[in-house]
């Protein structure tokens, strides 16, 4: 081979040498580049998902909260329904004690009365 082709050659070699490393460093910077927007959009995501959770979290405390006072108001209405049904048959059995005879008949007119009622 001549001294020209060889030149010619080694020439062409070294272009097609710096065209694949062109190659490789675009490749290497488009490769860096997706990674870094690949990266940010994870930790976006994961940053969206744990302030979503914080939120639910928050909501399911305040739900919980709530459903206990409401159950501590029914608890309580519940006691205070008992303590008056207790005082009511209290007065009544102090009643029928101190007034046998009105109580009975007053018992017997309660129960005509509501049996014409019952009737119609």
């Amino acid at each position: 081979m001549s001294k020209a082709i060889e030149a010619n050659t080694k020439a062409v070699k070294d272009q097609i040498d710096d065209k694949a490393d062109r190659v490789k460093q675009a490749t290497s910077e488009a490769v860096a580049h997706t990674k870094d927007a690949v990266d940010h959009a994870a930790d976006q995501v994961e940053s969206g998902v744990h302030k979503a959770t914080d939120k639910a979290a928050e909501k399911a405390y305040r739900a919980t909260d709530k459903a206990a006072d409401l159950s501590e108001q029914g608890r309580q209405l519940y006691e205070d329904g008992v303590d008056r049904a207790e005082d009511w048959l209290d007065q009544a059995r102090d009643y029928v004690r101190e007034k046998p005879v009105q109580s009975v008949a007053l018992a017997l007119g309660a129960g005509w009365l509501l049996g014409r009622l019952l009737r119609r």
